[in-house]
């Protein structure tokens, strides 16, 4: 799988290419669903959001070395922090992407301010700016892939 750039430019040109009826290849969220769940991502990297961490310690090293590689994240995978049956936040799809841009902006800036921050991935640990931006680049790859972007 090729992998985009972890760039708002990049992420709206792709994005421009989502409808609310583009149906996804594999899952059960919709267009607007994946949007506002990229948005939920950024949130955790700025740190709006905590969650705990659910890998275990010793397991740790070994989900750096997965995000670090040039392996895809999986389809279907349901992860803990990410309900199924989640409310959409906006009224439709073009505000979930004002959010998610609004969101990657706020991202940018609360590393630009703060360079040494560190958040918390529930599966991948206490994250720098370049490793979010892996995270990044795989999970927007993941979701671009499942709707037909990329």
């Amino acid at each position: 799988m090729q992998f985009i750039e972890p760039n708002l430019e990049v992420i709206l040109r792709l994005t421009s290419k989502l409808t609310i009826e583009t149906k996804p290849l594999w899952g059960s969220m919709n267009a607007q669903r994946m949007i506002e769940h990229l948005s939920d991502s950024l949130r955790m990297a700025s740190g709006k959001e905590v969650f705990d961490l659910v890998t275990p310690e010793d397991k740790l090293d070994r989900m750096l070395a997965f995000l670090d590689s040039d392996k895809p994240m999986a389809k279907n995978i349901e992860v803990s922090f990410a309900g199924k049956n989640v409310t959409l936040r906006n009224e439709e799809l073009e505000l979930a992407i004002d959010e998610l841009v609004d969101e990657w902006i706020c991202f940018e800036g609360v590393f630009e301010e703060q360079p040494g921050l560190k958040t918390v991935h529930p599966y991948y640990g206490s994250l720098s700016y370049d490793q979010w931006l892996t995270v990044h680049k795989k999970h927007f790859s993941h979701h671009f892939e499942q709707f037909g972007l990329i």
